[in-house]
């Protein structure tokens, strides 16, 4: 049985919750398709009667509510536990690993063992999310660049990932200009134009805490933004496309966010607030990179995983690398198919990808 997961802490989660809440019936599911389609005939009615705007969009929110709910009923229904026992507990013996198994969000924490052995070193290949995001940027599947440094801190991590998104846009800018020229001519005629940009222009780098006093300025001065502005927020894409193309029309690295909406490997700094993260953000995309110093303190990242209130024994290969003796190392994942959205202007993702995967369709 694979599932996928965000983090593989939610194994024991599941199994807990499955036992619990089993998923929901035919009839459960019935139910909630019938309030989604009456829900979609009241939006109807508005619109054809050209009812006021804020009761459409009263309406509108109401049926993207119901439609969330009927989507995740329908990924609960799919979830088939293994063979309970009598403690409570599930038995995978029976599954192919014979051990509950994930589809991999990412490969960092594999390939952080081989950049403490041959310093610098990197992954690419697909990743998985099941998250539930209808949007123009983000797939179920695709795929992620990811490097690794050793003996290196977060600087060097922006520096590393600046770099390579400029030597990627030259690159294009040189050898593929042909191609760039007939984007240009069919989806988006400052594709060019922007590629010279970022290939020439060093980034802004702001703080986290910076980024959230401008968003608060911004706002004071009228800017409406349809996600609260406040620190220790997780910056949305309405956030980041505003210090992209706005405020400083340029990409921007944001570093050191608040720890509690990052994940246990990033290092703590000194402040105990934050941690030792980035992201590169850039025009039309939102963030393209994310990366951060990893916590090479042992004491300190088994305390971070504790604090989370994660489980300790799917992580103890992890925490032997730092057992063991390890470096300051540092790394990011560039998504390939947002680098593609970024240089080319095609407006979504599913364009991008030659067998596009999402909530809801993986037909191909």
């Amino acid at each position: 049985m694979f599932q996928v997961t965000t983090l593989i802490s939610e194994a024991d989660k599941l199994e807990k919750d499955l036992i619990k809440n089993p998923p929901p019936s035919a009839a459960d599911i019935e139910a909630a398709q019938l309030l989604v389609k009456e829900k979609g005939e009241v939006v109807a009615q508005l619109k054809s009667a050209k009812a006021k705007k804020e009761d459409i969009n009263a309406s509108v929110a109401e049926l993207k509510k119901e439609k969330e709910n009927l989507a995740k009923l329908e990924e609960r229904s799919k979830l088939k536990p293994g063979i309970p026992r009598k403690d409570g507990k599930i038995d995978y013996g029976l599954d192919f690993f014979a051990r509950q198994a994930f589809l991999t969000v990412s490969g960092q924490l594999q390939v952080e063992s081989y950049a403490c052995c041959l310093s610098s070193v990197y992954t690419f290949g697909p990743t998985f999310r099941a998250e539930h995001s209808h949007t123009s940027r983000h797939l179920a599947e695709f795929w992620m660049v990811e490097p690794e440094i050793a003996f290196a801190e977060l600087k060097d991590d922006m520096n590393c990932a600046e770099a390579y998104v400029r030597f990627l846009c030259q690159w294009l800018l040189d050898n593929c200009f042909d191609d760039m020229e007939f984007m240009a001519d069919k989806f988006d005629k400052t594709c060019i134009e922007r590629l010279r940009m970022v290939a020439s222009t060093p980034f802004e780098r702001i703080s986290y805490t910076e980024a959230v006093e401008l968003l608060e300025e911004a706002v004071k001065g009228g800017r409406k933004f349809e996600n609260k502005v406040e620190w220790g927020i997780d910056l949305a894409s309405e956030h980041e496309r505003y210090l992209t193309e706005v405020k400083f029309q340029k990409p921007v690295i944001v570093y050191n966010y608040p720890k509690d909406i990052k994940a246990f490997y990033m290092r703590l700094n000194d402040d105990s607030k934050t941690v030792a993260a980035m992201d590169v953000l850039v025009p039309k995309v939102g963030e393209l990179i994310g990366g951060s110093q990893r916590e090479e303190r042992y004491d300190v990242i088994q305390q971070r995983i504790k604090d989370m209130g994660l489980p300790i024994e799917p992580y103890e290969w992890y925490l032997d690398l730092r057992r063991y003796g390890t470096v300051k190392h540092c790394g990011f994942g560039l998504g390939f198919e947002r680098m593609l959205l970024f240089a080319t202007g095609i407006e979504n993702i599913r364009d991008v990808i030659p067998f596009p995967r999402y909530p809801g369709r993986a037909d191909l």
